[in-house]
């Protein structure tokens, strides 16, 4: 198995080429950015590696099924950047459902701890050999409210997170599972919350569910965090939230258009994105670039199941990650995974 892998980091190597080696699988490492511009570099290859920003729209999708590419294995949960209904019939795709939730759950934690306790704000003092207090005033994060919309793995290990502290959780879920949650309208969330934390998945509906409307709801002074896909929240209505001192604070992991900006070094460089300067330059606003699964656990994990996916299709068997629209259920075939989906 011959596999082209896209937005290849340093950090991603390691771990790839160890199972690499133990599933059979060789991987050539690109740089760049998976486009239509760059599909062609996946010729000759049987698979294609993925990750959040590279793009697998239905012009890239033609491209790759023309030079003979059977499956696009993504490196990750989410699955917005892929158009699987264009790829049914032609190119297979997986995932890796779950990797290390508990990475992402304790990272929104450590934004949320590092923004209520001026953390970041202290650090930079005390590195100038400023130990004034002005201004670092926090509050106890025990007896609050926060809402977690979405309660899959990641947003569970954060209620047990949150519960540990002494939080009171409210949960909204279209689809509620977490037993012993209290599950409540979104409307009665935004407004009742002192933290709201963001764990869904991104789909037409959920796509900027956290926009002007949502942000009006919210009990003044609330704090959002988003450690899961950025269009989840309208940037521009948070930017605005902020300014009329709606919106607390915002701890973000990821933004609306990072996919130009995210993963690279832009420091002595002027950023073009207007809005992202400006959320950044807010005192209350803690930016991480898509970092919360960056552990050595998760990348241990992500590159097993990843190499796990790929060698399970080619050895002709069905693989439970795989994602479709066979049945009309992307994530939970009807079929039970009895047989491939095409």
């Amino acid at each position: 198995m011959q596999i082209a892998f896209f937005d290849a980091k340093d950090y991603d190597l390691p771990a790839f080429v160890e199972y690499g080696r133990e599933y059979g699988i060789g991987f050539k490492f690109y740089e760049t950015k998976l486009t239509a511009d760059t599909a062609r570099l996946a010729k000759g290859y049987d698979g294609v590696c993925i990750f959040v920003n590279d793009r697998a729209d239905a012009e890239v999708i033609d491209r790759l099924y023309e030079y003979g590419v059977k499956i696009i294995a993504l490196r990750c949960a989410g699955y917005n950047n892929v158009d699987l209904k264009y790829c049914f019939g032609k190119i297979h795709v997986v995932r890796v459902p779950a990797y290390s939730p508990y990475a992402v759950a304790e990272h929104t934690m450590a934004l949320l701890l590092t923004s209520v306790r001026r953390i970041h704000k202290a650090y930079n003092r005390t590195k100038d050999f400023n130990f004034s207090l002005k201004g670092l005033t926090g509050f106890d994060l025990h007896g609050k409210t926060v809402g977690v919309i979405g309660t899959g793995k990641i947003g569970k290990i954060f209620i047990d997170i949150c519960r540990g502290f002494g939080m009171k959780v409210l949960a909204y879920d279209k689809f509620p599972a977490a037993e012993g949650v209290d599950y409540v309208p979104l409307e009665e969330l935004l407004a009742q919350s002192d933290v709201i934390s963001l764990h869904c998945p991104l789909t037409q509906e959920t796509y900027h569910m956290i926009g002007k409307e949502a942000i009006a709801k919210l009990k003044r002074g609330a704090i959002l965090l988003n450690t899961s896909r950025g269009a989840l929240i309208d940037a521009e209505a948070l930017l605005e939230g902020i300014k009329q001192r709606k919106v607390g604070a915002a701890c973000l992991d990821v933004y609306e258009e990072e996919s130009d900006v995210f993963f690279r070094d832009f420091s002595g460089h002027i950023i073009e994105d207007d809005t992202l300067a400006r959320l950044i330059s807010m005192p209350n606003v803690i930016v991480t670039s898509h970092q919360a699964f960056l552990t050595e656990e998760a990348l241990r994990g992500i590159a097993e199941t990843t190499c796990k996916n790929l060698a399970t299709f080619f050895d002709g068997d069905i693989c439970e990650n795989e994602l479709c629209y066979n049945c009309g259920n992307v994530e939970n075939c009807m079929k039970k995974r009895k047989e491939r989906c095409f």
